[in-house]
């Protein structure tokens, strides 16, 4: 069954993100905001992950990504990229990747 308005996007987010708690934040965050998807941390430090969701419920976790995060976190930057259509959910829920 395809669900109407639901878009994905990847992410990535530079800066303090990796040993201050940021995946299980964004975790809380995501599933607060009835996304799916997964975050993990990369070996350059950074935090990669995908949403999946309604457009506006996508980018209110984008506004989050780039400019709160964890409270020990520091973002210097976020990247995302181009929101795509998708017909149906890839994802049960919002996890951590390891």
């Amino acid at each position: 069954m395809a669900t109407k308005g639901l878009f994905a996007v990847n992410f990535e987010v530079f800066g303090l993100v990796q040993g201050v708690f940021f995946r299980k934040y964004t975790v809380q965050r995501a599933k607060g905001l009835g996304l799916r998807g997964w975050c993990m941390n990369t070996p350059n430090g950074t935090v990669q992950g995908q949403l999946e969701g309604p457009e506006t419920k996508i980018n209110e976790m984008k506004v989050w990504l780039e400019t709160k995060g964890s409270p020990s976190s520091r973002i210097d930057k976020a990247v995302f990229s181009e929101m795509k259509s998708i017909e149906k959910y890839s994802f049960s829920d919002f996890e951590v990747r390891h």
